[in-house]
């Protein structure tokens, strides 16, 4: 594993792990030695256009929600620390680590190829959720708009969409919003993994400050937009102490519920979480792993169904769901009812109309 020398602020990842598919390894030695140009500044981030002829996934996971998702980009500037789609990065040539937050690869041509979908004969419309990978509202997205131009999509078409991002700028989009809603044809989920800023900084360090994020909760539901809140990924003796204090937070702020899940390292993302926390944390990394691993049945990432995203049966996450289901029940006495996808508006796009985009 290659290591950073020195602490790169507004990275997460601090370790670029090989690439499980290569054969060879590229490492920096002497500078002076090298005759071809070598970028080597992990703070730079590049972007790169994705050819993609596809853009409508079908999700297999028995444990997800719907069972389609899109992303309009592959690789995510937020540089969650934990995130599981690292390990996604790797196809592409890339490592997990600082080059999943710093090589980026973006498809302008995302909402032609939404089009190009519907209109396949005999399609029948089921949500299709932004984003199942990395998120749709990452900083680039304020440059590309490639978000916004899938929402128009969703919305001439009258298809429903759910969304889920940690980044506040999807109130940009408000106006769409609106629309979509007023027909039942959106639903978002905002992910809060904690309340701390100096937390946030560290382990998700260009993603929306919490407060925003809260914000951003309030101003969805105020406009009709029904707006849930993810406490995701848990993480014991870094996040678990918050949630009760998270909870009133997002009942305060509007939100019509909140779920969680805890904290999985599945592949390369062990050892990068590893790096960090102990980077981060000295004094506590060993009883964030351990804990971890308690989770999980000794390992740092359990890939059962059913099972990875909460756990198995032991003391603490018996402990952290009685703490949830405590907080759930006081600040949430009125749980209104589960929003509901409106199905049978859809109106599949005009042909001859992909030449607008």
């Amino acid at each position: 594993m290659e290591l950073i020398e020195d602490y790169i602020k507004g990275r997460g990842a601090q370790t670029n792990p090989h690439n499980q598919f290569h054969n060879h390894e590229l490492v920096f030695e002497h500078m002076e030695g090298l005759d071809e140009d070598f970028d080597h500044n992990p703070g730079s981030t590049k972007f790169y256009i994705d050819s993609t002829k596809a853009i409508v996934n079908k999700v297999t996971s028995p444990d997800v929600g719907p069972s389609w998702s899109m992303n309009p980009y592959r690789g995510c500037e937020h540089g969650c620390v934990y995130c599981y789609a690292r390990n996604s990065h790797e196809y592409w040539g890339f490592s997990a680590g600082i080059d999943f937050e710093s090589k980026i690869m973006v498809k302008p041509s995302a909402p032609e190829l939404l089009r190009e979908h519907f209109m396949r004969r005999n399609y029948k419309p089921e949500p299709i959720m932004l984003s199942g990978n990395t998120d749709c509202y990452q900083p680039v997205e304020r440059k590309m708009e490639i978000t916004r131009d899938i929402l128009k999509v969703f919305l001439e078409c009258k298809h429903p969409v759910g969304i889920i991002t940690k980044n506040a700028l999807i109130l940009r989009d408000l106006d769409i919003l609106k629309e979509l809603s007023a027909q039942n044809l959106v639903q978002v989920a905002i992910s809060i993994t904690t309340l701390d800023n100096d937390l946030q900084r560290r382990m998700e360090p260009r993603t929306s400050l919490p407060s925003k994020r809260l914000d951003a909760v309030r101003r969805l539901s105020d406009a009709g937009v029904p707006v849930m809140v993810m406490h995701a990924p848990v993480i014991p003796w870094l996040t678990d102490v918050e949630t009760p204090q998270l909870v009133k937070a997002c009942a305060e702020a509007g939100a019509y519920t909140v779920g969680y899940t805890i904290v999985r390292l599945n592949g390369a993302v062990g050892g990068i979480f590893t790096d960090w926390v102990q980077k981060n944390y000295p004094m506590k990394a060993e009883k964030v792993l351990n804990a971890i691993k308690d989770m999980h049945d000794g390992k740092l990432n359990d890939s059962e169904f059913g099972r990875r995203m909460k756990g198995s049966d032991t003391p603490w996450n018996q402990i952290f769901k009685q703490q949830f289901n405590v907080a759930m029940k006081r600040y949430f006495q009125e749980k209104p009812p589960k929003p509901v996808y409106n199905l049978a508006a859809f109106v599949p796009p005009a042909k001859g109309q992909l030449s607008l985009f």
